[in-house]
């Protein structure tokens, strides 16, 4: 896997008395004087006869000129992420998330006539500028999520291509993900002689001799991939391209990638039945500085489960700004969203948002009833801490980010990504957001359904 004194020169001889000599920078300081003419001057006042008293020497205080500033650093890497009507989110988050934490400035940009963009799986994202706007910008990396129908959208984007083209040109990063190979960058020419692989489900459009059936391919300044499902591995490989293997490994350990296939997938304790007779009514809150790969992968894989999911701001506007800049539209305020029952209460991490979460009000109260009610729980990454504040986690199991896991007590368990305790579900962080979500559909649908969505993914799931 994952840049001086000023020489002094001495005053000549003159009749005057001698000046100290002084060191001056030109840039912050300037003497500006009027040099005496000996015909006009004035006869100076007669001397004053000197005291024989021995005097102190003082030696002049020297003015030293200020130290040169330290080089500046480099300017980040500039990367493009493109959206468009369809567009897959976990894979465009996934990519901002990942390419931000390494440091990189990331232009979200939308190929659309607004900033508003619906995903294929509902989710409502802001992009930070229309693509228009980027047509004369440079770009160290352009990388290009797939979906449908995204991938068609980006591809009839003039000026997307003529970006990605001129990237190509100049030997810079491109990308693309799942259909947007196939479907953007082979019509535009940029595939020819290059190794590439893509979603299974395109994988015929792709000429025979150069299509690779491999997780991830590497093709000089091209790289493509799969699916939602190897993502990370993608972005990952990517910004070890952009920033070297030393950043890839901070990035893979920060977000438990390193250590995730170390941990059995899930543990399960008291199991019940999570089935029903009907499509289950799931409530996802939101706020400012939740966790936005857990966010938009718990909302992704339950809605391809065809379960129905609301998003929930608890904050004052439907629009929240995730931990990472990414911007998320909710489909409803808490306040609107609590004159509702849920089958299943699902919170996101994120340790500002966590916090947001647990001082609403309104979510408390919903929380209080679900459990009273003997309805289904979940939580991911710093959020299992809010049911351990609120009283929830009494006679539970369950685990959560190392960072908070110790503050759990005696109900923790840490080897393993997922724990289920009854009608409660919780997971790790930001690596284990897939498994947490398709333990859910496990529990609600079946595993084939999970078995199903898995495959969709292009992820890699137990066949048991």
């Amino acid at each position: 896997m994952m840049k001086s004194l000023t020489s002094l020169r001495p005053a000549p001889a003159s009749k005057f008395p001698t000046a100290i000599p002084a060191t001056f920078h030109h840039s912050t300081l300037s003497i500006s004087a009027a040099i005496p003419n000996s015909a006009t001057q004035e006869k100076p006042p007669p001397l004053k006869q000197r005291s024989t008293k021995p005097r102190k020497i003082i030696s002049p205080t020297p003015i030293l000129a200020p130290a040169s500033p330290p080089p500046s650093s480099p300017p980040p890497k500039k990367v493009l992420v493109p959206i468009g009507l369809g567009t897959e989110e976990m894979e465009a988050v996934i990519m901002i998330d990942v390419f931000r934490r390494a440091g990189a400035a990331v232009t979200v940009a939308s190929v659309e006539e607004l900033l508003v963009v619906e995903a294929s799986g509902g989710t409502k994202l802001v992009a930070d500028a229309l693509i228009s706007a980027c047509s004369d910008e440079t770009f160290d990396l352009v990388a290009l999520p797939g979906g449908m129908p995204g991938s068609a959208r980006l591809r009839d984007s003039k000026t997307l291509q003529d970006i990605t083209k001129r990237q190509a040109d100049a030997k810079r990063l491109y990308a693309a993900i799942c259909a947007a190979p196939a479907i953007t960058l082979l019509p535009w020419g940029l595939l020819k002689r290059k190794q590439t692989t893509c979603h299974p489900a395109f994988m015929d459009k792709l000429s025979s001799f150069w299509a690779v059936k491999s997780n991830l391919q590497v093709s000089g300044e091209l790289t493509t991939s799969r699916g939602p499902g190897t993502c990370f591995e993608f972005s990952i490989s990517l910004v070890e391209q952009l920033f070297g293997e030393v950043v890839a490994k901070e990035i893979c350990e920060s977000m438990l990638l390193s250590v995730a296939d170390a941990n059995s997938r899930r543990e399960e304790f008291n199991e019940v039945s999570w089935s029903l007779d009907h499509a289950p009514q799931v409530l996802i809150p939101v706020a400012n500085g939740c966790e936005e790969i857990q966010v938009v992968t718990i909302i992704d894989i339950l809605r391809r489960a065809k379960a129905n999911v609301v998003v929930a701001s608890v904050e004052k506007s439907l629009q929240i700004l995730a931990s990472r800049g990414t911007k998320i539209v909710a489909d409803k305020t808490i306040s609107v969203a609590s004159d509702s029952v849920y089958d299943l209460i699902v919170l996101p991490g994120g340790e500002l948002g966590s916090e947001k979460l647990h001082k609403s009000r309104i979510l408390k109260k919903m929380l209080k009833e679900q459990k009273s009610g003997g309805r289904f729980l979940g939580a991911i990454c710093s959020s299992p801490e809010i049911l351990h504040r609120q009283g929830l986690l009494k006679d539970k199991r369950a685990t959560a980010h190392p960072s908070v896991i110790s503050k759990l007590d005696d109900v923790a368990v840490s080897g393993a990504r997922v724990v289920i305790d009854g009608k409660l579900i919780s997971a790790k962080g930001v690596a284990n957001a897939t498994d947490f979500a398709l333990a859910i559909v496990s529990k609600l649908f079946g595993h084939a359904r999970a078995r199903s969505v898995a495959e969709g993914l292009v992820y890699d799931y137990p066949k048991q």
